[in-house]
């Protein structure tokens, strides 16, 4: 069959457009695996959003100031004017924020926020909740356990895809293509991300000619706990940093405030460095602190945090947790404009956190990529919606070189600890074009295609961090050379 739309990724971005497609037309929607396999379930703290009209030029002065000068303004203004529509729009349709005993909306404060603008659902589960309830209102067909191999693309037009589904591949083709696929997590060492994640469709699309920009903007969370086995570690979310939890070292000192006045509601950037130099500098272990929280309002505020914490050994809130900062949030992605459309390549569109849509700049506001996601995602549909050519039939051949080699696993090990300790939180000149050397040797080794995707995605992280030489927003960059 042929598709009017296929969707790569079942985050809230992809299940979002999927939603807003009528029943009519013939969608699918492509999952690597299970469906909540993703970041948007993961994503703890909520959705920001401007709270009426008269909230949306401070907003906007917010997710500029916070992206450093390097935002697309009109790109933060169409996002910030369609945010209580679109919010408005989900509730309608039955989604439930969490409310105060009264029903009203309880809107909380992350760092970076002017004033409490952010809607959360379960406490710290917005993103699990949110995730679900699309699933719950998806109409259109899912195929699992399938990653997107190639893009069928011929003379600036795409026609469909690859899929390698069960070890075979076959073309699957569509009128229109819809990327959703998430950021690049498993890149990095330390990270918050589903393993899913693992900048698949940025490599594609940078073999396919496709541009992707601002790469060198990775943002990291700084309140992360990582002494747990998995790849994937435990983020602590911001929200509870807006509730009055701390952050300290050994000896009990709130030293963020030697680096920011605002102290743990600086940004994250500046909150992630600072955590990073007052370790190297001082060798002291840092902790986030809930002592302000009673145990009632922790758990029923932060109740996965909570109860998780407490399996691990925590007695919260009277006892502190060790953190360091962990990668989050691809900013940079595919280069797309305000409908999503990818330059270039008719009939392809990407969003969600693996398109670059101008919105975050050097740094990405808190709570405001789930927005992104469901912003972004309608307009991309309503300008497919709006275009009723069919494409002509064409075929196109196999897309063979798919499969892994047995070194493919330690490679990737390999990469991760590349990134980790050259292209992340602070980085320098010596360490980057030793990253380069590295990253460029594996790609001259036997190596699977899945595996290049990821290289060329670390790869093009590492060119963009080396032609940005000067530091702004996460983007780090410093001479010392004995960091590295």
């Amino acid at each position: 069959m042929k598709y009017d739309v296929i969707i790569i990724g079942c985050g809230v971005a992809g299940l979002y457009a999927a939603l807003n497609l009528p029943k009519d037309k013939r969608v699918l929607l492509i999952n690597k695996r299970e469906p909540f396999k993703c970041n948007s379930f993961y994503a703890q703290g909520g959705i920001a959003l401007a709270v009426d009209s008269d909230d949306i030029p401070s907003h906007i002065q917010d997710t500029l100031q916070a992206g450093a000068g390097l935002c697309d303004e009109e790109a933060v203004k169409t996002l910030s004017g369609a945010s209580r529509d679109i919010i408005d729009e989900v509730i309608a349709l039955g989604f439930e924020f969490d409310k105060d005993k009264e029903g009203h909306l309880l809107y909380t404060k992350e760092a970076a926020h002017s004033r409490d603008r952010i809607l959360h659902a379960g406490g710290d589960a917005t993103g699990r909740y949110l995730h679900i309830f699309l699933l719950e209102h998806n109409v259109h067909p899912m195929m699992s356990d399938s990653r997107v191999v190639d893009l069928l693309i011929k003379e600036g037009e795409c026609y469909g895809v690859t899929v390698l589904n069960h070890r075979e591949t076959k073309n699957i083709y569509a009128d229109n293509v819809i990327i959703a696929s998430g950021g690049v997590g498993s890149l990095f060492e330390y990270h918050t991300n589903a393993p899913t994640i693992s900048a698949d469709m940025q490599g594609l699309a940078l073999l396919k000619g496709i541009k992707l920009e601002k790469m060198e903007m990775m943002q990291f969370h700084p309140t992360v706990y990582i002494d747990n086995n998995s790849v994937q570690k435990l983020l602590l979310t911001e929200a509870l940093r807006g509730e009055g939890a701390t952050i300290e070292d050994e000896k009990g000192k709130r030293f963020l405030f030697d680096y920011d006045d605002r102290g743990e509601l600086a940004s994250r950037d500046i909150v992630s460095r600072a955590i990073y130099d007052y370790k190297k500098r001082t060798g002291s272990e840092v902790y986030l602190c809930f002592y302000e929280f009673s145990h009632d309002f922790m758990r029923h505020r932060f109740p996965n945090i909570y109860q998780t914490l407490k399996m691990l050994g925590y007695d919260v809130p009277d006892q502190r947790v060790p953190i360091s900062p962990a990668f989050h949030y691809a900013i940079g992605g595919i280069k797309t404009d305000l409908n999503g459309h990818i330059e270039g390549v008719k009939s392809l569109y990407a969003i969600g956190e693996v398109a670059s849509t101008g919105v975050h700049g050097a740094n990405r506001l808190a709570s405001n990529s789930l927005l992104e996601g469901l912003v972004f995602a309608k307009r991309a549909v309503n300008e497919i919606l709006k275009d009723k050519s069919k494409k002509a039939d064409i075929e196109f051949d196999m897309t063979d070189d798919v499969m892994s080699y047995k070194e493919d696993k330690r490679k990737k090990d390999l990469l991760r600890h590349i990134m980790w300790e050259h292209v992340s939180i602070v980085r320098t000149p010596k360490g980057l074009q030793k990253a380069k050397e590295l990253v460029e040797d594996l790609l001259k080794e036997p190596i699977g295609r899945l595996l290049k995707f990821r290289l060329l995605t670390a790869k093009e992280i590492i060119t963009s961090a080396q032609k940005r030489q000067h530091s702004i927003g996460v983007h780090t960059i410093v001479n010392n050379e004995e960091i590295n």
